[in-house]
């Protein structure tokens, strides 16, 4: 089965910046869509953000201009640059396989507070 872990996230200010990393093994990883989700308590999974097999980029309006999406493809790793961190950011994030019915996996807290 394919396996996602996420890392990097942690407790910035408002205004900060945190890389969150996703590692992925036994999938397909190059050419694949992939994509950031997020989670608050209560509430359903957002998309963040998307990065297409030939690196296009797709945002949600409230990230767009402080997120950046990346990934290297030969490290099966995808990466999510989050700049000027607001309140609102905080969320458990997530990384998988964007049209692949991937299993979550453990997620990383971001927790952006003063």
């Amino acid at each position: 089965q394919v396996q996602f872990v996420e890392s990097g996230g942690g407790l910035v200010q408002p205004g900060g910046s945190l890389r969150l990393s996703c590692a992925a093994s036994g999938s397909i990883f190059s050419g694949i869509d992939m994509a950031w989700y997020r989670q608050v308590p209560g509430k359903q999974r957002e998309l963040v953000a998307s990065i297409s097999g030939v690196g296009i980029t797709d945002y949600v309006d409230s990230v767009k201009g402080r997120f950046t999406i990346s990934r290297v493809n030969n490290k099966k790793t995808l990466y999510l640059q989050m700049s000027s961190l607001q309140p609102q950011d905080t969320a458990a994030y997530y990384c998988k396989r964007k049209y692949f019915l991937d299993s979550w996996g453990q997620g990383t807290q971001v927790t952006v507070a003063p």
